[in-house]
């Protein structure tokens, strides 16, 4: 039978660096799913805010003629940025932005029949 040469402390030092591997890749993985659920929150919060400013721009496409055109140009509304163009004698641009006014969150188009009777 040979002689095997003795290993003293390999055993610990083997399982020293298992540990750290798998400590290792606990802690990414515990990352991973920290920012996962991160993730899911923020992307919640801008649904609510869709559909926050969706359910405005809703009820500013039912405004009638006059009070679109009194609201022509950029102002503010809420938190938000409100601007209303009047391209042509029937349509309406309106669109929202953020309070920063940078980014459109949304826009669309309304027509509004021309009354010849009451101008």
């Amino acid at each position: 039978m040979p002689i095997r040469p003795a290993r003293t402390g390999m055993v610990l030092l083997e399982v020293i660096v298992a540990m750290t591997i798998l400590s290792v890749s606990a802690l990414a993985v515990l990352v991973l799913s920290v920012e996962d659920a991160d993730a899911v929150v923020r992307a919640q919060a801008r649904a609510a805010e869709t559909q926050r400013v969706s359910n405005f721009l809703n009820e500013v496409a039912l405004w009638p003629h006059k009070d679109l055109d009194r609201h022509l140009g950029e102002r503010p509304e809420g938190p938000w940025m409100l601007r209303i163009d009047h391209p042509n004698a029937a349509l309406y641009v309106i669109s929202l932005r953020d309070s920063s006014a940078t980014a459109v969150l949304l826009s669309t188009t309304v027509y509004r029949a021309i009354d010849a009777s009451n101008p």
